[in-house]
């Protein structure tokens, strides 16, 4: 393997051997807490434009399977592990090496990960440039340093889909080494506006009896209504929730004229519909063991998160109810208007990876349509 370099922004530098593709990328360097499903995160598109380092400390054990991309291709746009490890797993088609490789995406590893998740805790999220090859560390340093950040980009609408498209396929079974699909009986017309969704969300939205029409993020009101839907699922997605160009306007008209369900990105966007703001988190959420409180009910989950991005409270007081807490820093992590038939969560209840405590609101969403529909 060759040598490969991770330079941040503040000027600290991890030297390591390089995986996948030989590249030098530049990005958000982030964090996530959880210990399987990398694939699963790699193909997340809500991780445009970031270089992700994996803080447990081996990956790759497990290799990599089509049927466990979240989209068409990887979006992070680099990996940083501690010890990467060939495949040995039932499952795997082609290893983690040659996966990144074959789609242009440069790993390290063989650095301290452990040492790099506490400097980002302490320090922060920061710009990057993961490098393999030979250039000067004060080089890469600079360019991370020139490198513009999270805040203010609409990535959003630069991944969303360019055309509409349907979708009725459900969460494939995997029984005996083959995925079994059994699809179910569509009760519900769904349109999802799609600011980088993930593919899990929609097999769930089947699951629940609903068939999908994906539209793109810049998706009018009127366009969408004029589908008739039963409901409107906003979907997750990268970067500055209030950068996303008239997304704010455009759902706060479909407040009360159809039930909405949001998650992640779209939970930040129906706070900013309803005159709500937002905030750069220092490091953010991503991992597959954050505990949320369900203040109706005062029952904890473990959810799977991943945003850098979160609802001011105060700004919604009048506005919303806040219906979960975040129990590691208390931040919004679910909202709920009962007059517009509407409510979102910040974290993901379709998982993939991580636990499945929260799937049961997808079936919350179909029962909301289920009362609207008349008679």
């Amino acid at each position: 393997m060759k040598r490969a370099v991770l330079a941040l922004a503040d000027g600290t530098l991890f030297e390591g051997r390089s995986f996948g593709a030989t590249a030098e990328t530049v990005g958000e360097v982030v964090f996530n807490t959880s210990m399987f499903g990398y694939q699963e995160i790699l193909t997340d598109p809500s991780y445009v434009g970031q270089i992700v380092t994996m803080a447990y400390p081996q990956m790759g054990n497990v290799g990599t399977t089509p049927e466990d991309d979240e989209s068409g291709r990887p979006h992070a746009v680099g990996m940083v592990v501690r010890e990467y490890s060939e495949p040995s797993n039932w499952r795997s088609r082609e290893s983690l090496d040659r996966y990144l490789a074959r789609s242009g995406v440069g790993g390290i590893e063989g650095l301290d990960t452990r040492r790099l998740v506490r400097h980002l805790r302490t320090h922060g999220s920061q710009m990057g440039v993961l490098s393999t090859d030979d250039v000067s560390a004060k080089a890469l340093v600079e360019k991370a340093k020139k490198a513009p950040g999270m805040e203010g980009m609409d990535l959003a609408t630069v991944i969303s889909t360019k055309t509409v498209y349907e979708w009725s396929k459900p969460t494939p079974q995997l029984l005996a080494g083959e995925a079994v699909v059994k699809t179910p009986a569509a009760r519900f017309r769904v349109v999802a506006v799609d600011y980088g969704l993930k593919r899990a969300m929609l097999q769930f939205l089947v699951d629940v009896g609903c068939h999908v029409t994906v539209v793109p993020a810049w998706a009018t009101a009127d366009e969408i209504l004029s589908r008739k839907p039963d409901g409107v699922f906003l979907t997750n997605g990268p970067g500055d929730p209030a950068a996303v160009k008239g997304a704010d306007k455009t759902v706060a008209a479909l407040l009360g004229k159809v039930p909405v369900f949001g998650i992640c990105l779209g939970h930040q966007i129906l706070a900013l519909a309803l005159g709500g703001k937002t905030w750069k988190m220092k490091f953010g959420h991503r991992g597959a063991n954050q505990p949320v409180k369900d203040l109706s009910t005062g029952k904890v989950e473990i959810t799977a998160q991943n945003h850098g991005f979160a609802v001011d409270a105060k700004s919604l007081e009048g506005k919303a109810q806040v219906t979960h807490l975040n129990l590691n820093d208390q931040t919004v992590e679910g909202l709920s208007v009962p007059g517009a038939r509407a409510f979102s969560v910040q974290y993901h209840p379709e998982a993939s990876p991580g636990p499945h405590d929260a799937r049961y609101l997808f079936q919350r969403f179909a029962d909301v349509m289920a009362a609207s529909k008349p008679g």
